[in-house]
Parts: C-alpha cells; sequence; structure tokens
C-alpha cells in the first residue's frame, strides 16, 4: 500500500513519510479513545501537535494560477489528507478545512482576509478557520448549484454603508464553534441566481453571531459540528472574497475540491481497515491455518485491496487535473466537479465495502473497539453522506455528459 503514482512527488513522500509517523506515533495509540473524548482533552493535544508541524499554518494554494501557484498543491494536500484519515478521519478533516475555507480568500486575492487569519493565527497555535455552507431548510440544495443556481440560499447579506449585514443560519460546518473565522455562503438578491453568491468572512468574536451545541455524531468526534446563527452581524465590505461571479466560481470550487478531498479520506479509512483485517486474518488460524490462506479470505482481500488502489488512483488524476487548469478545465467547470464527484462516490463505496468484508473476515471482532474496524466503518459512512450525499454526487457525475436537469 505504500506505491504512489509518478504525479506524486518526492517532496509529497517526504511529507507523507512525516505524517505517517506522526500517525504512528501520536494517533494510533489513543485511536480507540478519540470518540469518547467528548471534551476534546486528547483531540486538543493532538491538534497542537499538528500545529507545530505546520498542518494549520501552510498557505492555500491558488489552483487557478497553475505552475507558477504558490503553496502546497491539492496532490499534497490530499495525500496527506489520506495519511491523517488513516489515523482519524475527523483530526484529517479539521486539518483539510482550513485551507477549503481560506481558499475563496486566495483565490479572489482578498490579503486583508489573510492577514486577518495570519493576526489570528499568532495568538493561538492551534487557529482554525469553518466554511459555513449548508442550511437548516435547505440541506444540499445549496450545492445543488448547476440546478437552482444559489436560489434556495436563505442566509441574507444586505449593504448598509461600508459594512455587510447578515441574518440567517447554518448547520453542520466543520469547526463550527471552535474556529476563530467562518466564510459564510451568503445570497445578496435570491433571484439574481449565481451573481446573489456572496463568500464572507465572520471573525468568531464579531456580535449578533452564535452557536448551537455540538452534534452528537457516530463518530469524527474530532471534527465539531454545531449550529450557526447571524442576527444582523456586520463585517467590513472587504470582508467579502471577492464579487459577484467570481464568489460563485470559488463556491463551486470549493465543492469539487472537497469532493476529491472526501475521496483521499476515504482511502486513508479503507487502508486502515485493510491494515487491521490483514493482520487478523494472519494471526486468527480456522481449520488449522491463518484465515487469509483460505480461498474464500483470500478474494476478499484481494477485492479490498483491488478497491483501494483504484480509489487511490483515481482521485489523485483527479487532483492532479485540479493543479493543473491550464491543462484541464478549471476547478469549478461542471466536467470537473463531474470528476471529483466519481472519485467521492466510487471511494466511499469503496471504503464501506471494505469495512464490511473486514467485519465479515473477522466476525464479532470487527465491531469491538479494539480493533478499531468499526471506527473506519462509521466515519466512512459519514464521508458519504456529507457535500449533498451520493445521489447529487451521480447528478453532477452526468452533468459533466450532459445538461441534465439543468434551470
Amino acid at each position: 500500500m505504500d506505491y504512489f503514482p509518478l504525479i506524486v512527488t518526492d517532496q509529497d513522500k517526504m511529507i507523507v513519510q512525516m505524517i505517517r509517523q506522526f500517525v504512528e506515533r501520536e494517533i494510533m495509540p489513543v485511536r480507540d479513545k478519540l470518540d469518547d473524548d467528548t471534551d476534546h482533552v486528547i483531540i486538543r493535544e493532538i491538534l497542537g501537535k499538528l500545529a507545530d508541524l505546520g498542518v494549520f499554518a501552510v498557505q492555500p494554494r491558488d489552483e487557478a494560477a497553475g505552475e507558477g501557484a504558490q503553496g502546497p498543491s491539492l496532490v499534497t494536500s490530499c495525500v496527506v489528507l489520506e495519511e491523517l484519515s488513516r489515523g482519524d478521519a475527523g483530526l484529517g478533516v479539521v486539518a483539510a478545512v482550513n485551507g477549503w475555507a481560506l481558499a475563496p480568500a486566495v483565490q479572489g486575492g482578498n490579503k486583508e482576509v489573510l492577514e486577518l487569519f495570519q493576526s489570528m493565527a499568532q495568538e493561538r497555535s492551534t487557529t482554525l478557520a469553518c466554511f459555513a455552507m449548508t442550511e437548516p431548510a435547505g440541506g444540499c440544495d445549496i450545492e445543488n448549484l448547476p440546478s437552482l443556481h444559489g436560489r434556495t440560499i436563505k442566509t441574507r447579506a444586505v449593504i448598509d454603508g461600508d459594512e455587510w449585514v447578515i441574518n440567517g443560519a447554518k448547520t453542520f460546518p466543520s469547526s463550527a464553534g471552535v474556529a476563530s473565522l467562518y466564510c459564510v455562503v451568503c445570497t445578496t438578491d435570491p433571484e439574481a441566481g449565481d451573481d446573489g453568491i456572496a463568500l464572507i468572512y465572520v471573525p468568531e468574536d464579531t456580535k449578533g453571531l452564535s452557536f448551537g451545541k455540538f452534534e452528537v455524531k457516530a463518530g469524527m468526534q474530532a471534527d465539531r459540528n454545531a449550529d450557526i446563527y447571524f442576527d444582523d452581524v456586520r463585517v467590513p465590505k472587504s470582508y467579502r472574497a471577492s464579487g459577484p461571479g467570481e464568489d460563485t466560481q470559488y463556491f463551486k470550487s470549493n465543492l469539487t475540491i472537497g469532493r476529491v478531498a472526501s475521496a483521499a479520506a476515504a482511502v486513508g479509512c479503507a487502508r486502515g481497515t485493510f491494515d487491521e483485517v490483514l493482520k487478523y486474518t494472519g494471526d486468527r488460524v480456522a481449520e488449522g491455518k491463518p484465515i487469509r490462506e483460505h480461498s474464500i479470505a483470500a478474494g476478499m482481500l484481494a477485492e479490498m485491496a483491488t478497491g483501494i488502489e483504484t480509489a487511490r488512483a483515481h482521485y489523485l488524476q483527479v487532483a492532479y487535473m485540479l493543479s493543473h487548469p491550464d491543462q484541464f478545465e478549471p476547478a469549478y467547470s461542471e466536467k470537473m466537479l463531474s470528476h471529483a464527484s466519481m472519485s467521492k462516490n466510487y471511494a466511499t463505496e469503496m471504503a464501506i465495502m471494505v469495512t464490511n468484508k473486514a467485519m465479515e473476515l473477522m466476525g464479532s471482532y470487527g465491531y469491538i473497539r479494539d480493533y478499531h474496524v468499526e471506527k473506519y466503518w462509521r466515519d466512512v459512512k459519514e464521508i458519504q453522506l456529507w457535500l449533498g450525499g451520493a445521489q447529487l454526487g451521480r447528478f453532477d457525475v452526468v452533468r459533466g455528459y450532459y445538461p441534465y436537469h439543468k434551470a
């Protein structure tokens, strides 16, 4: 499972090795305790150590700049997320969401927002950002841009002098209630469609910003989710990522990048599962020989290995394409959203298959926390469900080939 295609550079491999060592040293020994760490005592300690590695300080890269772009490529970010997810997908998500939330400011060249976040990072070692998108009423409608063009966005931003005034609510965003800076998907005019979409940054201490309780989930304890409420929240006009039209492109790009990153996280969970089941079936004896020496078990392991390698190959190909928009289409195009949606759907279904088959091979031990497979099983299901789920993902796949239900 250490093979990487040629699109992963030697520098990427060095970074992966560093993260792999961190996962083995800091995450694996406490992995079974993370989902019970409701007060985030262990989780905060691990996040602090990740911050010391520079995971949260890395500037997100503007993929639209092509070969001249600064910062880590999407390929680099995805292989790091895969490695972290092999340890704990929730920790991987927390790390990945920072770059995701700041990407619109980078692409829009909004130095004021980036400098604001950098000043926040000087005040605390682990400084988080949040991309606030989904809403209580519409669910994945907000991500269904090809059909709905942002017309169902309820969080409203209006200009009052030199400020934006925001009212509305968001649900499920990662790092809600613990982030220092929030990138909020708003509409300035629901009738304006794409031109009405605005991405506006809100600092954590802004008056009128409040949060609900942390959600109690089946897993992913490291990734905090809570409702966010905006009650006449005021921020400077300059805190908008860019302007009409451009913000929509950045939003579409984030949907695409989020899906290919989800594929990387799912592959990480599947790899962790495969490590567990390979060891178990090598140690456990049935009818006088290790389980994996039985042909039916060997066939199941072969299916698992094949799924992992093919899912990895596809997500890396898509990440490479997204990192080279000069050679392929931009991330906001429906063609690239189609490719990224394929990656997410295939990788999550593969990972669910891998965890299911691992449990079958391990019997009741696969359901026990000591063996960790049940954790991967819970986490990959959540990865499948977010960002519109598998069904919206399928719609976006076919939209890369024909105009399915365009408004």
